[in-house]
């Protein structure tokens, strides 16, 4: 869908929904540039990349997208070395699930540095290009539990609300330069996060979702692909839930 040769960059791509994204990507010819914090781990998904598409452009910046500085430093290297990014895709994110009263504030304020506010880091970073370029893509992946929120998890919830608003009112901020920000909502998805739980766990949420079945890392990776391309050009500000039927507005 006419991404060819596109400069992607993804953070957290090294694994699950992340790797997926990526390769999905790499295999319509984008080339795909991952940022990350475990180096080692980078560098065996290069190679691993490398293997799979042979002709394949992509490469690994260690990365922690929770810090500023070190944000802006990564993307000045990438633009110098490629020229321009034509598509963001902010996936880094973790958990640290605890009830808010046995919640410690290092518990709260990592959660939000590594999923919200890598989230500006990177957008800030990065739309200065596009809006010259006068055309970008923007996809923050947030969650179904900053749609409907989810006990243990005020943290993580907040975080993926949070990038949510954030998206709106960038999408606004950006619309007439071409450029579309829009939020992917996972569901349950099929992941090494998930594969830990307790199987009673995993009925009591088979439960919850209307389709019976958990969403594999290519369900989102598609979703990605079709909103950074150029058919989806006239949607924008726009959160697609893609939870097997879990979110219904």
């Amino acid at each position: 869908m006419g991404l060819e040769s596109s400069v992607i960059l993804i953070t957290g791509g090294n694994a699950g929904i992340g790797r997926a994204i990526a390769s999905r990507f790499l295999r319509s010819g984008s080339v795909v540039i991952i940022l990350g914090i475990n180096t080692e781990s980078g560098q065996e998904t290069v190679a691993a990349f490398k293997e799979e598409y042979p002709s394949c452009s992509v490469a690994f910046y260690t990365c922690d997208v929770s810090q500023t500085a070190a944000v802006d430093a990564a993307v000045e290297t990438i633009l110098r070395e490629y020229g321009r990014i034509d598509v963001v895709v902010n996936n880094a994110g973790i958990v640290a699930d605890q009830l808010l009263m046995k919640m410690q504030e290092d518990e709260w304020d990592r959660v939000l540095q590594v999923n919200l506010k890598s989230c500006y880091n990177v957008c800030r970073a990065t739309v200065r290009s596009m809006l010259r370029n006068r055309q970008g893509r923007i996809i923050n992946i947030s969650s179904v539990i900053g749609l409907m929120g989810n006990s243990g998890q005020t943290n993580y919830a907040a975080s993926k609300a949070g990038m949510i608003g954030f998206s709106k009112s960038l999408a606004k901020e950006v619309a007439t330069r071409g450029i579309t920000v829009n939020c992917v909502a996972p569901g349950f998805i099929e992941t090494q996060m998930t594969a830990s739980l307790a199987e009673s766990h995993k009925q009591a949420i088979l439960q919850d979702i209307p389709m019976g079945y958990m969403g594999g890392p290519e369900d989102i990776a598609e979703a990605v692909y079709f909103l950074a391309s150029p058919v989806a050009r006239y949607i924008t500000g726009q959160v697609l839930a893609v939870d097997g039927g879990m979110v219904m507005h």
